[in-house]
């Protein structure tokens, strides 16, 4: 995720880090470079006179707009629908961990509940981006439990399971009454839906025609509009093709790249920091007290 001070207008125009200017140059320098040829053949094709007026134009690039406007939409509702779902995480955990530490009786047993969320937290993210899970989960479960995660494919899912577990060994043992395992229950159903929804956005993308029709159409749009203008407008031609162009790829650009929240890329969702941070809030209700420091962006980038 890109975290960084907002610049003053000016700074604003020039802006490279962060925007999407980088993927989408190679396509506006063919487009700039094929507006000119346009421009200086004066819109012909050999021979043959390309008649087009900017009307039709007028009116794809409006219906093009609503449509790209529409992708984008849906591409932060996903976006901030997993952000929402980690900020629910990190509160169901905080609130078991609040509970376990204050309704159990004695704390050694509840610091194994809580390096179980925390061992959750850390296989989530490993699931939703497709890592290996196994230095995270070595520092945070025991030696069994490890061994029962062996050939796991839900590993989440599995910690969940024995999270529940250890609930359930606290009313057998008398430490935990059975209608605060009920409230406890609540939030482990939380956990579960967040995991589940999670596991919803990754697993099902935006329809891939959806995309190609959307991504050809620009092309073409883009491709086209040279002979719409260059009768018109002249040598200022290629200036306002790449300047719509622009407009069409950042928005394609931005949608595909947002779509898919838990990657890597700049502009997706720091799961490192946010687990991170969970780990240490958890911590520091156990009480610990040398927590590592917050991570911080690395060249304006929190990954």
């Amino acid at each position: 995720m890109i975290v960084r001070p907002r610049p003053n207008w000016f700074r604003m125009l020039l802006v490279v880090r962060g925007s999407v200017l980088p993927a989408i140059l190679p396509q506006l320098l063919i487009t700039l470079a094929f507006a000119l040829l346009v421009t200086l053949l004066h819109g012909r094709v050999f021979v043959w006179k390309v008649s087009l007026t900017f009307v039709p134009f007028s009116l794809i690039g409006l219906t093009l707009a609503i449509f790209l406007g529409f992708r984008n939409n849906t591409s932060y509702a996903r976006y901030w629908e997993a952000r929402v779902l980690w900020g629910e995480v990190l509160n169901d955990t905080r609130s078991l961990a609040r509970q376990a530490l204050t309704l159990v009786d004695g704390p050694a047993p509840s610091r194994i509940f809580v390096h179980q969320l925390i061992a959750f937290v850390h296989a989530l993210r490993h699931q939703l981006r497709g890592t290996d899970p196994a230095a995270d989960l070595d520092t945070w479960l025991s030696d069994e439990a490890r061994q029962r995660l062996q050939g796991a494919r839900y590993k989440p899912s599995a910690i969940l399971l024995m999270a529940g577990e250890w609930l359930r060994e606290r009313r057998r043992q008398g430490e935990l009454a059975a209608p605060l395992v009920q409230a406890m229950e609540v939030h482990m159903g939380h956990l579960s839906d967040a995991l589940g929804g999670c596991e919803r956005i990754a697993g099902t993308p935006i329809p891939f025609t959806y995309a190609v029709i959307i991504h050809r159409t620009v092309y073409l749009y883009c491709l086209l509009l040279p002979f719409g203008l260059v009768d018109s407008i002249g040598s200022m031609t290629p200036l306002i093709v790449t300047f719509i162009a622009y407009t069409f790829f950042a928005l394609e650009a931005l949608s595909s790249e947002i779509e898919e929240p838990f990657g890597t890329e700049p502009n997706d969702l720091p799961l490192d920091a946010m687990c991170e941070g969970i780990q240490a809030t958890l911590l520091e209700l156990l009480g610990e007290r040398d927590l590592p420091a917050a991570p911080k962006p690395v060249n304006y980038v929190l990954s």
